[in-house]
């Protein structure tokens, strides 16, 4: 595979070379690509089953880019899973996935294995397989063209998360359009702030690594103590800053965030949801040397399918910025509900058609087919977005369904209410977005409650956020609990989500 050739070629040329820091910790291209093919011919010894999933545990640690590449280089797809992912979460990925191997890159809990087939590496097991002078990987056994790279769970409307298979070829076109359409120059230095188990870490990871750059974690123990945060970054030497457009607005309430504590910034790189006009107006205004860029695109088509530069014309004639072009290899069309092209200036949903839609969901046959289709013999995703396009650019309009994206993480409304419905505490509920500034702020859960003996509100909340916390990632758990004796019903008898919704707004 090409992107395999080009990280090893620059193991290499520059073996010395820094590809991963995470604070005191690091790892160098020679180190990582070594290291990996230990674990891959470790892999190819006791992998008993062809191409079957790999799944890594862990928090932003050298070991698991390790641990990725060990396994793609054995033939093996990864599944990422961040620290951060609830234990029964984790068990709903490994029954879906029905993973080989599950590697453990720190800490973790092994009786939570104990019921399933599978084959537990503990980090301290890991440290001796990376250790090990093994013979070198066989090119021959890398994953390639429409094998499955890696595999990302996201939210899914039963109230179990579904598996996005991305292929090598998928992955291809990413880093490729990446290379050649941004201000990537090779041996930069590239924030990693996204967990692995969230899509928008593949913006940085591996056209860093393509290009012999450095990548720089910023750890969730980071981000929640700021002074260590602008501490680090001070000292950084980020060139491309890939986040969500939420973390840029949490570090712009820091005065000192600016082009002089990182002078050599060049880029911005937002995905994952809304990017607001004042955001990219203040971030141009603090790093004017840096080109913002506003990209869209769903796990489905890896990562981003389009983007704009954010200039300042851009920001003074809008008050929505557009979601940009799409990529050239590929296509955006915007169709009605029978699947009709529309012409220019009128909503629909967007359909992507090109190299970069994923194949499909693990072992979900009936959801891939309603949602993945071939369309003039390339696939085609529906993405359930509505879009237009104004003057040749794209707009993003919001969702057609429940699904929605809350900084940057996105989620099915349908699975937090299928687990909130869980807790003994609660009767039924509907959870919605509240909506700051055009885009989501927060989720908002409204509850009927089950006979408790809670004096206050609050001790209630605090009940079922302890219960739901068994059960969801955080990012996940409403922020609001608004309690009520019935939900409101519309005419036809559904619940009537948009009452309240507006209900809350005022």
């Amino acid at each position: 595979m090409e992107l395999l050739k080009s990280i090893q070629q620059v193991s290499i040329e520059y073996p010395e070379r820094t590809a991963f820091i995470n604070r005191e910790v690091s790892i160098t291209y020679r180190d990582l690509w070594e290291q990996s093919s230990n674990l891959a011919r470790y892999i190819e010894e006791y992998s008993n089953q062809s191409k079957s999933p790999i799944i890594v545990f862990g928090h932003m640690a050298p070991e698991m880019i390790v641990s990725f590449l060990g396994s793609v280089k054995a033939g093996h797809p990864y599944i990422p899973v961040d620290q951060s992912i609830p234990t029964e979460r984790i068990k709903k990925i490994i029954e879906s996935s029905k993973a080989e191997f599950f590697i453990a890159t720190e800490d973790f809990a092994e009786e939570t294995l104990l019921e399933y087939p599978i084959k537990y590496i503990k980090n301290t097991q890991l440290d001796e397989i990376l250790m090990q002078q093994m013979m070198p990987s066989i090119e021959g056994k890398w994953v390639k063209e429409e094998d499955s790279f890696y595999i990302i769970y996201t939210s899914g409307s039963t109230g179990n998360p579904k598996g996005v298979q991305i292929t090598a070829n998928n992955l291809q076109s990413y880093v490729d359009w990446m290379v050649s359409d941004f201000s990537i120059e090779n041996s930069g230095v590239f924030m990693n702030q996204a967990p692995f188990s969230f899509d928008l870490s593949v913006m940085d990871l591996y056209p860093a690594l393509s290009t012999g750059g450095t990548l720089f974690a910023v750890t969730k123990e980071m981000i929640a103590n700021p002074k260590v945060l602008f501490d680090e970054l001070k000292y950084s030497n980020i060139e491309v800053w890939t986040s969500t457009p939420s973390f840029a607005q949490m570090c712009l309430m820091e005065s000192t965030f600016n082009q002089e504590m990182l002078p050599k910034l060049k880029v911005f790189l937002f995905c994952g949801e809304v990017l607001t006009t004042e955001t990219a107006r203040q971030l141009k205004i603090r790093f004017p040397q840096a080109k913002v860029f506003n990209l869209y695109g769903p796990t489905e088509a890896t990562v981003a399918i389009s983007m704009v530069e954010v200039t300042n014309e851009i920001v003074d004639s809008h008050s929505v910025l557009p979601i940009g072009k799409c990529k050239s290899d590929s296509q955006i069309l915007i169709v009605d509900e029978e699947g009709n092209q529309l012409p220019e200036g009128e909503k629909g949903e967007m359909i992507i058609v090109g190299p970069s839609v994923s194949k499909g969901y693990l072992g979900e046959k009936e959801i891939t087919d309603r949602v993945f289709f071939i369309k003039n013999g390339m696939r085609a995703y529906r993405t359930g977005d509505v879009g237009l396009i104004k003057n040749g650019m794209l707009y993003y309009q919001g969702r057609l369904d429940f699904q929605v994206k809350v900084h940057g993480y996105r989620m099915e409304l349908e699975e937090i209410e299928c687990n909130l419905v869980k807790s003994q505490y609660i009767k039924s509920c509907v959870v919605s977005p509240i909506y700051r500034e055009d885009k989501i702020d927060y989720l908002s859960a409204y509850v009927v409650p089950s006979e408790h003996s809670f004096v206050k509100e609050y001790q209630l909340t605090s009940a079922i956020k302890k219960e739901l916390a068994q059960l969801l990632p955080t990012y996940m758990i409403p922020r609001k609990f608004i309690y009520c004796d019935q939900l409101p019903m519309t005419a036809n008898g559904k619940i009537d989500r948009k009452k309240l919704s507006s209900e809350v707004m005022t």
